[in-house]
């Protein structure tokens, strides 16, 4: 009976706080969106020829062991986006030939497609593999004596949006960063795993990201659809010894990026837009289909977020992004808290058993007690409310419904990926190198819309 309610005090307590850590972001995004300035802008209706671009952009895909999907991704971006200021780095590496002759077979000999293949084994890191690509994108500037105006960044699996390139060309012009919404792909053969990063990226790309954004803190990248002012990448090269602007010892150095970005000073920008149709702007992808795969990846950005970002960055920032920096960080102990939570329940359910058959006594709470468990009660159906809106927005109300219904496996999968990061980052702490344990991939989304 003791444990059964220090339990309930200490899993209560703690969820009321991040309680009201949601429900701030939720009264700052209600009151931008009541006086427009959270109001999701919509693109007029615009010609079938595409707009010049104010300056050349570069592309990066870094890519390991993704013959299955870089062909369709590489395709579908030179058909997307067909103007002649773009060009397109995919980076390989020397033991994997099947991923570079995909890219070559895509590319159907454009010449804006540049293959980049790293004098190393793979796999190293994703930042190592990003920094070659830069390195070969400054041999080209030497060359040609013209620098390109902003790179873009993209995963091996994404599929583009033809607005996309001007949005970001736009955006680019007043801020060093400007990045777009990301929008998982549904897939109907993975409800319950794939399907559940739906509503993650729904609610925090349309909501946390964009009150972000509007209270002026660093926006940490998604690492696709996103694009960078080229001088800056220059700042942040110098600034790590001249080698590249990515840190190949960080697992998530897209995260790092954003905010070392802002910590240089740069303008940052979150650019939500909706197409003429009322389809929202956005880099599209499948992400893992299996418990393994979504747990791999979850791990590592865990631990690259909340633990190796704890290291190297530090607390030193503004009001805003601290309390930030703080929400990007609660993933190991909203964990536990989860955990804990879960283990009540068992404890429950076996404490009720014994009561109705007289072997332990009843649970007398405190009038406190009760009022954080009904208050936490209370959250969760808000929480619940807010997850099937955003979801049910941009997938429709069946997908909302499935959102609320997946609750229990995005925290079970929330849990074990807080328990794997933690013990990787002891494994760190211990001298063991950081490798690229990148998802594999095995469906696109423009593959998957053609098979359905």
């Amino acid at each position: 009976m003791l444990v059964e309610h220090e339990l309930l005090l200490f899993a209560g307590f703690f969820f009321l706080i991040g309680a009201i850590d949601e429900f701030a972001v939720d009264v700052i995004w209600l009151a931008m969106r009541v006086s427009g300035r959270a109001k999701t802008r919509r693109l007029p209706a615009t010609g079938a020829a595409p707009v010049p671009l104010a300056g050349e952009a570069a592309v990066f895909i870094a890519a390991w062991r993704e013959a299955g999907v870089i062909g369709a991704t590489v395709r579908h971006a030179l058909a997307a986006w067909p103007q002649a200021e773009l060009r397109l780095y995919v980076g390989t590496y020397r033991n994997d030939p099947s991923t570079a002759e995909a890219v070559i077979e895509a590319a159907g000999g454009d010449t804006r497609l540049r293959l980049v293949i790293h004098d190393c084994d793979g796999p190293s890191t994703k930042a190592d593999c990003l920094n070659r690509l830069y390195r070969a994108l400054e041999l080209d500037e030497r060359r040609s004596g013209q620098a390109v105006r902003m790179v873009i960044m993209h995963d091996a699996e994404d599929m583009v949006d033809p607005a996309a390139l001007g949005l970001l060309d736009d955006a680019i012009g007043s801020h060093d960063l400007a990045q777009l919404p990301v929008l998982p792909e549904p897939l109907p053969h993975s409800r319950w795993i794939a399907s559940h990063y739906c509503e993650e990226f729904a609610e925090a790309h349309g909501k946390a990201m964009v009150v972000r954004d509007l209270l002026g803190a660093g926006i940490p990248t998604a690492g696709v659809g996103c694009a960078i002012r080229r001088p800056i990448l220059t700042e942040l090269s110098t600034k790590r010894g001249g080698d590249g602007p990515f840190a190949p010892e960080c697992l998530t150095e897209d995260y790092e990026l954003g905010l070392g970005i802002a910590a240089l000073g740069g303008r940052s920008r979150f650019v939500r837009c909706r197409g003429a149709n009322g389809r929202l702007v956005a880099t599209r992808a499948c992400f893992p289909d299996t418990l393994e795969g979504a747990l791999r990846q979850k791990t590592r950005w865990v631990h690259g977020i909340a633990f190796q970002s704890w290291d190297r960055l530090g607390w030193r920032a503004r009001p805003m992004d601290m309390w930030m920096r703080m929400r990007d960080r609660t993933g190991p102990l909203a964990a536990l808290i989860m955990a804990s939570a879960y283990l009540l329940l068992l404890i429950f359910a076996v404490a009720w058993l014994a009561r109705r058959a007289d072997l332990a006594p009843p649970l007398v709470l405190s009038a406190a007690l009760s009022s954080l468990v009904l208050v936490n009660l209370a959250s969760f159906v808000w929480r619940a409310a807010w997850r099937f809106a955003f979801t049910a927005r941009e997938y429709g109300w069946a997908e909302g419904v499935r959102a609320i219904l997946r609750i229990p496996i995005t925290n079970m999968i929330a849990i074990l990926a807080g328990k794997r990061a933690f013990v990787d980052y002891l494994g760190t702490l211990r001298g063991a190198s950081p490798r690229w344990n990148k998802t594999i991939h095995m469906v696109h989304p423009a593959l998957a819309r053609a098979s359905g």
